[in-house]
């Protein structure tokens, strides 16, 4: 399934990659599955361990940070359009091959239906709406934790099946990482060292009609 990656319990994630100087990226999952987009992480509710004013100077976590901020799928402040998806957009990619060349003249009982050019083209324009799976996309409060603490999450659309007859539905087959900042504590209260580190998290690119 591409880079799409299983999720893990984030601390034992943390810990390992905290005690891996080589190892410069943490994945929050790191191992192939089809359980995208990344479920809500369980935090430690202490406000102890989160940043602090003097930790969120922005030009400094811009800096950090570098040129993986993309506008397009991360934001600083709180989106106007937070939690509230846009609908459902017609295909913008080519209609596959397999419905182009797919013949509707013939029949399973070997007959042959004569199909106009006109007709043969709306029929296969229809199927092609029909079964296509847009992407969602929706924006996320990370929380405090992350910087930057918005990101905008894609979701396959389920609210019917996507095949005809029904029984198909539309699941993620392709998936992109954006690279974000994790504040993460080591130790406990007052012995702790806290600081910010790359966390890699996947978001849904592409859907498909499948089993």
């Amino acid at each position: 399934m591409g880079s799409i990656t299983r999720a893990l319990p984030l601390l034992l994630l943390l810990l390992c990659a905290h005690g891996n100087a080589a190892q410069p990226y943490l994945r929050l999952r790191p191992s192939p599955s089809e359980h995208l987009p990344v479920p809500d992480l369980i935090e430690e509710p202490d406000p102890e361990y989160d940043p602090r004013e003097q930790d969120l100077s922005e030009r400094t976590l811009r800096k950090k940070l570098g040129s993986h901020f993309d506008p397009n799928f991360m934001s600083i402040h709180l989106p106007a359009q937070l939690n509230a998806s846009a609908p459902p957009e017609l295909p913008r990619l080519p209609m596959p091959a397999e419905l182009k060349k797919l013949d509707l003249t013939e029949t399973p009982y070997g007959r042959r239906v004569k199909v106009g050019k006109k007709a043969r083209r709306k029929f296969l324009q229809w199927l092609w709406m029909y079964t296509h799976c847009p992407v969602l996309y929706t924006w996320k409060d990370l929380g405090a934790r992350f910087w930057p603490r918005y990101i905008k999450e894609g979701n396959c659309f389920g609210e019917r099946s996507c095949s005809f007859p029904e029984g198909m539905s539309c699941k993620p087959v392709k998936s992109v990482t954006k690279t974000f900042l994790r504040f993460y504590c080591q130790g406990f209260l007052r012995q702790k060292y806290c600081t910010w580190i790359p966390v890699q998290y996947p978001i849904i690119s592409e859907c498909k009609c499948s089993c």
